[in-house]
């Protein structure tokens, strides 16, 4: 007799199978194909299927909500970390806190609903999609809605990103910015003769970093708004005085700033630093704090949940900005995402699972 779904085995073992599918962002075909063959087409219909992304939903019913579960299938880069394995208790391989592991309960549910056949308070739909480690210009969300528009008349989405088992609500907006300084090349015998761009650089970024965090509380939420300079580059010989310098800085926005809020801000720390130019490379915006609604308050009661602030970016902004309320609930260690020896709990897989089973189940 085969294993119960939500048995943790079973749970372990569709990680593992994720895991050693190589899905870099960008290649995620082999594991949407895998996705597609493993979630059994009946009480869910697959209604979209492109470009690496999947979408099933259930039938509609009048007077009853539309509740999202959403995955990606992409990973970081690896780092010798395929093939993955199960040791202590946990999966262990590229991917599987961030964020293989949702998708393998995403699988299993969907598993669930078709072998028990139970019924479900809510109507389901479940997303399968790629390049979500990539920039937001290269995302496949907004293709998909515009695909599919019924997908945005869900009333939740949850978002199965490494949350360590707690809910998340909102997200920081993430802001990547270039400032540029000029100078004169010269030689570097004599550096008089020209200006040079790093030293200009290094003066003006003293002015300004750090830059002094901001805590914005929401909700009862705390979130900490914060900018870093994550790189600096400028030079082109030994023995040549440079004559542009550049620092790329990361902008982590709290939810109460919109996306033009936060370019202001960078624009005003360019100038602070004497940057004599500055370009936006990307700008994703922050998500506001779903906290009090009904759908939420059965999730948080489902598994007596904790709800934390998400000091992070995720594609929950996507969903908001497309006007579907969203947070983050899924079986990964925040701790673990991108890391070398990345790897998940088995025993949070089986809790998630159970917690989402509990709050979907009639």
């Amino acid at each position: 007799m085969p294993a119960p779904a939500g048995d943790a085995s079973r749970l372990a073992a569709t990680t593992l199978a994720l895991v050693d599918i190589p899905s870099e962002s960008g290649n995620e075909a082999a594991a949407a194909a895998w996705v597609e063959d493993a979630v059994p087409v009946g009480r869910l219909a697959l209604v979209h299927a492109a470009d690496s992304a999947l979408l099933y939903v259930t039938e509609r019913r009048a007077g009853r909500p539309l509740v999202l579960l959403a995955g990606h299938l992409d990973t970081v880069p690896a780092q010798g970390n395929i093939p993955g394995r199960i040791e202590g208790g946990a999966v262990h391989g590229l991917g599987a806190s961030d964020m293989k592991g949702g998708v393998a309960v995403l699988v299993e549910l969907a598993r669930w609903l078709e072998e028990e056949g139970a019924p479900l308070a809510v109507d389901l739909a479940l997303l399968f999609f790629p390049r979500e480690e990539l920039p937001p210009d290269e995302s496949a969300l907004p293709a998909l809605f515009a695909a599919y528009p019924p997908v945005l008349e869900a009333e939740l989405g949850i978002m199965l990103e490494p949350t360590d088992c707690a809910i998340h609500a909102g997200c920081l907006g993430n802001l990547v910015a270039d400032l540029v300084w000029h100078g004169v090349s010269a030689h570097s015998a004599r550096p008089w003769t020209g200006t040079n761009a790093v030293e200009r650089a290094v003066a003006g970024l003293a002015d300004v970093v750090p830059w002094p965090a901001r805590e914005v509380e929401l909700s009862g939420l705390r979130f900490v708004e914060v900018a870093s300079v994550t790189g600096i580059e400028g030079g082109i010989a030994m023995n040549v005085v440079p004559e542009r310098a550049t620092a790329r800085v990361n902008l982590r926005y709290a939810p109460d700033r919109s996306a033009g809020s936060a370019e202001e801000l960078v624009r005003e720390l360019a100038e602070r630093a004497g940057a004599d130019e500055v370009a936006v490379v990307g700008n994703s915006p922050s998500a506001p704090v779903v906290v009090e609604t009904p759908l939420v308050d059965r999730l948080r009661a489902a598994g007596d949940l904790e709800v934390l602030p998400k000091q992070a970016w995720t594609p929950v902004a996507e969903l908001a900005e497309a006007g579907v309320d969203a947070v983050n609930f899924g079986p990964g260690a925040t701790a673990q995402a991108h890391r070398r020896e990345e790897h998940v709990e088995i025993d949070a897989l089986e809790r998630v699972f159970r917690v989402l089973r509990d709050f979907l189940r009639d």
